[in-house]
């Protein structure tokens, strides 16, 4: 056999998605503005990149020795990345349960999309917004609603003192507030 079809196996096995796992029985919670950027990013690609590329992979390979012409070999991978992303968000967004954490506001209780400042033993706070897994974004403050602080904090209310499991030991830590969106006819 060619090392020419052996290397076509190993490319589809790196082409399938592998979805981060979700709890047993747990759903794949997300907002609407979350939903609403996945489903923006899978038609973009859909109806600008990918036709652009197409478009380049069409021309370069005009061009003939398909061997050595980057353009083509380039698009080619930049092609497969494209698909691999629509698959991606394709199967997210199917298994996506859109909760709009809005219809929470007001209440001191936390809920998925709740902004929460809590305490910890030392006295400084921290404030996370708890999100979906396909749109938490740690740097802004945002950690998923399957994360250990997340999960901690599910459930609690403002004042309720918690044990928080972290790998240097558990920590105890005090919701200090809860606040969700204002819901959109009042905003």
């Amino acid at each position: 056999m060619s090392k020419a079809f052996t290397r076509e196996a190993e490319t589809q096995e790196d082409d399938e998605v592998a979805l981060p796992a979700l709890p047993a029985g747990g759903k794949n919670y997300i907002t609407p503005q979350g939903y609403a950027r996945l489903r923006a990013e899978l038609l973009d690609l859909i109806d600008n990149e990918r036709p652009k590329v197409v478009d380049v992979v069409h021309w370069a390979a005009s061009n003939g020795d398909r061997s050595e012409n980057g353009d083509y070999l380039y698009g080619k991978k930049r092609l497969r990345e494209i698909d691999r992303r629509i698959r991606f968000l394709t199967k997210r967004l199917e298994i996506a349960e859109v909760t709009d954490p809005s219809l929470h506001h007001g209440n001191e209780q936390v809920f998925f999309g709740a902004r929460v400042t809590y305490a910890d033993a030392a006295g400084a706070e921290r404030s996370v917004t708890i999100l979906g897994i396909d749109e938490a974004d740690s740097a802004r403050g945002e950690v998923s609603w399957i994360s250990p602080i997340a999960r901690t904090l599910l459930k609690a209310r403002v004042g309720d003192q918690l044990k928080l499991v972290t790998p240097s030991g558990v920590q105890e830590i005090e919701v200090v507030e809860v606040a969700y969106p204002v819901p959109a006819e009042r905003a």
